[in-house]
C-alpha cells in the first residue's frame, strides 16, 4: 500500500466543542474547520494533503468521552518547537503534565498536556534535518 501509515485519523474528545476549538487554534496558531455529521459535531485540523494523517476535535454526546489517564496517548505535531506550543497552554486554560522532554538527537523532543476538555495530549517535535 502506497503512503501507509499508522494512523489515519484522530478524534480529540471534547464536552464543550466550542472551548475546545478555541483551546487548540490558540495553542496552534491554526483555525479548526467544521466538519459535522448527523451524530458528531467536529473542528478539523487543517492539513495540507488529504492522504496524510488528519484528524478532529468532537463532541458526539457521549459517545466520546475524555480522559486523562485512559485510553490511547496521541502525538499531535508541534513542530517546529515543543516549547512553543508550551508556552500557550496555560494562557489557553491547559495545563502541563510533561514539560518539553529530549528523546534523542534524532527523534526531537516531547511533552504531554491536559487540554481544556481533561484529555491528556502528547506533543511532539522534531529538530529540521532530522529522521524522526
Amino acid at each position: 500500500m502506497p503512503n501507509q501509515h499508522a494512523i489515519s485519523w484522530f478524534e480529540i474528545p471534547s464536552l464543550d466543542l466550542a472551548r475546545a476549538q478555541a483551546f487548540y487554534e490558540n495553542i496552534f496558531q491554526v483555525t479548526l474547520f467544521p466538519m459535522d455529521t448527523p451524530n458528531i459535531q467536529m473542528r478539523m485540523f487543517p492539513i495540507a494533503d488529504p492522504t496524510c494523517v488528519g484528524g478532529a476535535v468532537v463532541f458526539s454526546g457521549g459517545f466520546h468521552q475524555p480522559s486523562d489517564s485512559l485510553g490511547p496517548l496521541i502525538y499531535l505535531n508541534a513542530n517546529p518547537d515543543v516549547q512553543l506550543i508550551l508556552d500557550r497552554v496555560e494562557a489557553a486554560g491547559g495545563r502541563i503534565l510533561v514539560p518539553k522532554t529530549a528523546i534523542s538527537p534524532e527523534y526531537g523532543f516531547m511533552a504531554v498536556i491536559l487540554d481544556t476538555e481533561g484529555n491528556r495530549i502528547g506533543l511532539h517535535s522534531v529538530p529540521a534535518g532530522s529522521a524522526g
